[in-house]
């Protein structure tokens, strides 16, 4: 399973001024597995040391931050031998050890000679509780779960991407069919890593979503392990509530859907420790559609997306042949994955920050806004073959952006006031 991440990997192992790298991301979307296997296809050793419940490693930290010292620990632990820049060292879990975290500023400042790469499914909830960070002295990498191309390529339709690559829009639209129905799957499956690879080998949608059921019920536990008694409730009701609100045609968040009377302020720790772990993506509001567009941010309106559609739809409970087939009951829900894919192909695959435009006194809404260069570019995501875009065209007759996009089941086509980009192509938006 390749993951296209790899490359930025590579790119750090042979930077001049290398610092320890910190690998991001929610549990379960390969964090393990793209470190070791970056170490064994680039390095000669692996050292890889896992800070969950290892209490060796715990008290070799809490002495001092002697390098040499810890050098020769981690070499006992991994039992391989550590050698400058020949070695990769990998610290897993490392949430779980803080003053292995404070460490990696004096693996950049006294021996950059060794490659050090960690991770922790819940750093970001560990750093809030006021664990020190290595402020510019560690580089960061966020891992999402597989794209819909990193998926193709998984399932053996490597061709499909290539096609894309090359922009040949005649073969793409003779191929409109296989996309659309790799999308669908995609749409089902999600990209965790471990739902991805079983379907690659059983081709058995029940045993996708009994995995699927079984890594939500993995983060609900950590919801009770890592939190407190007081902010648990609020935490589940937001998480629960996320398939419910997207599949409305809210333009935010609404608190008063989840319990009545219910108000921003009591569910601010909640929303953020979810982001913290990499569960939720929060996509605020602008209030002009200008540059820079962090500028215009309302931080009081925004919409809250998961990590992956493959779950949104577990949670969601929806049947695969609802999706697949297209049926009565997934139509009212099919915008809420539509939104979900693009935000993650969005996020996963390119720099921009996204986020979404709605005037106040309007019923009109762009569903993304993205800046590139100088440009504010507004995407409106379509579920289906409509090519009715009525947000979009009094946007660019108000506003007369240089580039408005619309992603839809339609093929590629360049209109004289918006371009249609096939759902399946978003990432090269």
């Amino acid at each position: 399973m390749e993951r296209f991440v790899m490359e930025k990997l590579v790119q750090w192992k042979n930077k001049k001024n290398r610092k320890p790298m910190i690998i991001k991301g929610a549990r379960q979307v390969g964090k393990t597995w793209l470190m070791k296997e970056f170490g064994h296809r680039y390095f000669k050793y692996t050292a890889y040391v896992n800070f969950d419940n290892n209490k060796y490693m715990k008290d070799v930290f809490e002495a001092d931050y002697d390098i040499e010292r810890i050098l020769m620990a981690v070499n006992i632990a991994s039992g391989t031998k550590i050698e400058p820049e020949e070695t990769l060292i990998i610290f897993d879990e490392i949430q779980e050890n803080p003053k292995a975290i404070a460490s990696l500023k004096y693996f950049c400042e006294n021996a950059p000679e060794y490659p050090v790469i960690a991770a922790g499914s819940l750093l970001g909830v560990a750093i809030h509780k006021g664990v020190s960070f290595p402020v510019g002295k560690a580089d960061t990498l966020e891992l999402h779960p597989l794209s819909f191309h990193e998926f193709l390529c998984a399932v053996g339709e490597s061709g499909l991407v290539r096609l894309m690559d090359e922009m040949d829009l005649q073969l793409l639209k003779a191929y409109r069919e296989k996309y659309i129905d790799w999308l669908k799957k995609y749409y089902y499956i999600g990209g965790m890593p471990e739902v991805v690879a079983s379907f690659i080998d059983n081709r058995d949608f029940a045993e996708v979503r009994y995995l699927q059921n079984r890594i939500i019920e993995m983060y609900e536990n950590d919801f009770s392990k890592h939190t407190t008694a007081n902010e648990l409730p609020r935490i589940r009701m937001v998480w629960n509530a996320i398939p419910m609100q997207l599949a409305k045609e809210n333009k935010k968040f609404f608190f008063g859907k989840i319990k009545e009377g219910a108000r921003a302020k009591d569910f601010e720790i909640a929303i953020e420790w979810l982001q913290d772990c990499g569960l939720i993506k929060k996509v605020n509001n602008i209030s002009k559609p200008a540059v820079p567009l962090k500028a215009y941010v309302e931080f009081s309106a925004f919409k809250l997306y998961l990590v992956d559609v493959g779950l949104l739809g577990a949670l969601s409970e929806l049947d695969a042949m609802s999706i697949l087939d297209g049926s009565s009951i997934f139509v009212e829900f099919k915008g809420a994955l539509t939104e979900q894919y693009v935000l993650q192909e969005l996020i996963a695959n390119t720099e921009y920050t996204p986020y979404y435009y709605s005037e106040t006194k309007s019923e009109g809404e762009i569903d993304f806004m993205i800046q590139k260069g100088k440009q504010i570019v507004p995407i409106e995501v379509k579920a289906e073959e409509n090519l009715r875009a009525k947000s979009l065209k009094v946007y660019c007759e108000k506003y007369r952006p240089e580039l408005a996009v619309r992603t839809s089941m339609s093929d590629y086509r360049e209109q004289d006031w918006m371009t249609n980009i096939p759902l399946w192509m978003i990432a090269r938006v």
